[in-house]
């Protein structure tokens, strides 16, 4: 095939079996007939070589270039000098890899781009997660875990959208590769939620009374303009075979000896125990509930006026008239999680795969990173954990991925919340990083917020949250309704009950605040997870749900528990029209 594009030559490097440093992949797309430099550079390269360098490239052509002049010396035939490096670069010592070994990143349309036929319908979801896709180097197909329809094609890196506006100097990008073309001024970041400095939480029971009585108010609202919501009080007092409404807190769900449910709703003036029949339209809903979410429901007093026999229920969901809000220009976020640095399983070499993608002119319009948690891998997380560790101190996993963060473009605006392996408090919401952290963290002048944050990225609100919660949503669901293999269903789940970790006293654990920094007040357009280490995307109620894999191969611990992580996926977002690509490092 022509290798016109730099691109093209790196995937037919990558398919002899190379690694390219930027400097020479430009060097090959500049010599007078690319391929025949190819050839050349690999035919000079060393035995035991495994990447291609500027000096390799040099070497090569001023060798072919030497057989040429001795061969038309013989002829009396006169040659033209071989092909140099641009006017005004120098050589580059050292480049970043812009390869694998088995070819370059692939990209995955996502499955909420229209063009693949994958739209929800109205208030519908859309599962989705990664395509399947051809391989361009070898031919041989592909599939990422979470499966889908095959796309109509592809796309290509190398017609990745370019910027405009005049190029400015970027801190920190390798030398040799793209100019990113960046305006600060035209940028927007707001954080809303934040915890931070904020945390009130004794741990004392009044503490836990004033955190549920503020959730209870807070989607009560939600669900008020839906039934005539009486409290508990005044229904136990009504007569019996009236109709009653009511809103409260799940405080149990059992099943009755004929097959039917009892539901006991909880709100601020006492309990009311609702039975749903098995025959009901809606009974689904009640497998879906978890203890302490908000409900809503109608129906009738029985004749003693001790249960009230549910007609219909309601959870605060997502309305299905939400519009998402949509960036105004083209501009694009990168949405990751989990690098477990200081693991022996980081995967170090795809994450400066993906650092060095950044430089490129495909990831021109990437001026946001979005870091769902999980930066380190901690100490002490789970059973054995020393075993698995590359680096045993806590403070030097900070240090090394400050400065795996120093090798993304120095223009970018990074936001970054905590996870469960970070050096934080494990019960949520999570404050973000100390001052000491931070100044470990403070390449790039990331804005470091807690877990769970709304964060306002040019109008689009994409709620970040880690993710622990996903856990408990899966065991306590049905595997149709949430799964590790498809963890976008289980974030859906999420948004139906408006609140990221609605169960209390389970795997999760809880902080008592003053307010519930848990609810999803706003609606958020984004909702972006981590922590299972699992790949996933789709559409709720026009909310696109992403879960965003990992940077971390697996683990004997994740062999344990039968986690088998979707690794170095880096899903791209277009600000502007909400749709997705996912790129892979592997």
């Amino acid at each position: 095939m022509p290798l016109e594009t730099p691109v093209r030559i790196v995937t037919e490097l990558a398919r002899r079996g190379y690694n390219a440093e930027q400097e020479a992949v430009t060097l090959l797309a500049g010599a007078d007939v690319p391929e025949h430099a190819v050839a050349a550079v690999v035919d000079h390269a060393a035995d035991d070589a495994l990447r291609i360098t500027a000096a390799d490239v040099r070497a090569a052509l001023a060798d072919a270039n030497d057989t040429g002049r001795a061969n038309d010396s013989q002829s009396g035939a006169g040659t033209e000098p071989g092909p140099t490096a641009p006017p005004g670069r120098e050589a580059a010592d050292e480049h970043p890899s812009v390869s694998t070994g088995d070819g370059s990143s692939d990209s995955v349309e996502s499955g909420v781009n229209p063009s693949i036929g994958v739209e929800s319908e109205p208030g519908g979801d859309s599962g989705a997660g990664p395509e399947t896709v051809d391989d361009e180097v070898d031919g041989a197909g592909t599939t990422d875990p979470a499966g889908g329809p095959e796309p109509a094609e592809r796309a290509d890196p190398a017609e990745a959208p370019t910027a405009t506006r005049p190029p400015e100097s970027t801190p920190g990008a390798t030398e040799g590769a793209a100019t990113r073309a960046v305006d600060p001024s035209l940028r927007s970041l707001e954080i809303a939620g934040d915890v931070t400095g904020r945390s009130t939480g004794t741990g004392e029971y009044s503490d836990f009374v004033t955190v549920f009585k503020d959730r209870y108010e807070k989607l009560s609202k939600q669900l008020r303009g839906r039934v005539n919501h009486r409290p508990a009080a005044a229904i136990g007092s009504m007569n019996g075979g009236a109709d009653a409404a009511t809103i409260g807190l799940v405080n149990d769900v059992r099943s009755t000896k004929n097959g039917h449910w009892i539901v006991e709703l909880e709100d601020t003036t006492g309990t009311i125990p609702c039975l749903v029949m098995k025959d009901r339209e809606f009974v689904g809903m009640v497998e879906e509930l978890l203890l302490d979410e908000c409900v809503a429901i109608e129906g009738t007093l029985s004749d003693d006026a001790e249960i009230v026999f549910v007609d219909a229920m309601y959870v605060p969901d997502v309305p299905r008239t939400h519009t998402p809000n949509t960036a105004d220009r083209h501009v694009q976020a990168a949405l990751v999680s989990d690098l477990h640095v200081g693991s022996q399983e980081f995967v170090a070499d795809a994450w400066d795969r993906f650092s060095s993608w950044l430089h490129t002119e495909a990831a021109a319009r990437v001026e946001y990173l979005l870091i769902a948690g999980d930066m380190v891998e901690g100490v002490g997380v789970y059973p054995d954990q020393d075993e698995e560790l590359d680096i045993v101190d806590i403070y030097d996993q900070y240090e090394a991925f400050a400065e795996r963060l120093k090798d993304v473009p120095g223009d970018m605006e990074i936001v970054m919340i905590p996870g469960n392996h970070d050096a934080v408090r494990l019960a949520e919401p999570q404050p973000g990083f100390d001052d000491t952290l931070r100044d470990i963290m403070s390449a790039h002048d990331a804005r470091i917020t807690g877990n769970p944050s709304l964060v306002t990225v040019e109008g689009v609100n994409v709620l970040m949250y880690h993710g622990v919660s996903l856990d408990e949503v899966i065991a306590e669901l049905p595997e149709a309704k949430a799964s590790y293999d498809e963890p976008h269903k289980a974030m859906y789940q999420l948004l139906k009950k408006r609140h990221v970790a609605p169960q209390f006293g389970g795997k999760t654990r809880l902080a008592p605040e003053a307010t519930d920094y848990l609810v999803m007040e706003t609606v958020p357009d984004v909702f972006h997870t981590g922590h299972v280490h699992k790949l996933g995307w789709g559409k709720y109620h026009d909310v696109l749900a992403v879960n965003s894999g990992c940077w971390q191969a697996q683990t004997d611990f994740q062999k344990s528990v039968n986690i088998d992580p979707d690794v170095a996926h880096a899903p791209i977002l277009d600000l502007d029209t909400l749709e997705m690509t996912v790129r892979k490092f592997v």
